[in-house]
Parts: structure tokens; C-alpha cells; sequence
């Protein structure tokens, strides 16, 4: 039997509903850690005593760069994810770009955005 060189439309589908819920649960995380960014939630430090206000807004610039760290991670997860959408819409989904193999389908199912196999990124090939 020849080896499988893609995905079929059904898998597709199923890795297509899969990417689609991960990427609403992603824009959601980050919409909230923007919120934080632009501190729309109305908690800060306004209406604290002065004693603890300097101590509180140097905690709220911590957060807030560490917030800015985290959407910015999430923005990058959510384009990587769009970009696995479509691949699925070319039919390329699931295909390791360095050894042209099928990705396994326990791998895209954990890791849907993949683009390399195990085999491929443990060798170190980039």
C-alpha cells in the first residue's frame, strides 16, 4: 500500500473544527489580556491611600509588561493558527515542510499549528 501523501477532506474538516475552536478561546485570552494593557477594567490605583500607591503602580507596570509579553505570544499563536487554516484550504495541512511526511495525527491534534514532525524537529532541522 502506497503511503498517504495528505490528509483527506474529512480529516481536514476535523482538524478545521478543532483549529477553529482553539483560535475563539485564543482571541479570547487575548481581548482580556489587552483589557489589561489599556487597564479598562477601572481597577488602578486612583482611589488607594497614598501610602500604598507607589508600591501598587509599580506592581501594575510588572503586570502590565508581563501581560504585554503574553499577547504578544498569543497574537503570534493566533496568526500561526490562521496559517494552519490556510493550509487546510490548500490542502497542505499536516505535511512536515522539511521531510514533505504526514505529521502524525496525534501530533496536530495536540499541537494543531504544527508544520514539522517530531522526527524533523528533534533532528534540528529549522
Amino acid at each position: 500500500m502506497a503511503e498517504k501523501t495528505r490528509y483527506s477532506d474529512l480529516e481536514l474538516d476535523e482538524f478545521r473544527a478543532i483549529i477553529l475552536d482553539k483560535l475563539q478561546k485564543a482571541k479570547e485570552e487575548y481581548d482580556m489580556l489587552k483589557a489589561t494593557i489599556m487597564n479598562s477594567d477601572g481597577n488602578d490605583v486612583t482611589d488607594t491611600s497614598p501610602t500604598f500607591k507607589v508600591l501598587e503602580e509599580g506592581a501594575s507596570t510588572l503586570s502590565k509588561e508581563e501581560a504585554g509579553r503574553l499577547a504578544q505570544r498569543q497574537m503570534k499563536f493566533i496568526q500561526n493558527l490562521q496559517s494552519a487554516l490556510i493550509r487546510i484550504e490548500n490542502k497542505t495541512y499536516g505535511i512536515c515542510r522539511e521531510t514533505g511526511k504526514l505529521i502524525p495525527k496525534e501530533r496536530l491534534r495536540a499541537v494543531p499549528h504544527a508544520t514539522l514532525s517530531i522526527e524533523a524537529k528533534n533532528s534540528g532541522i529549522k
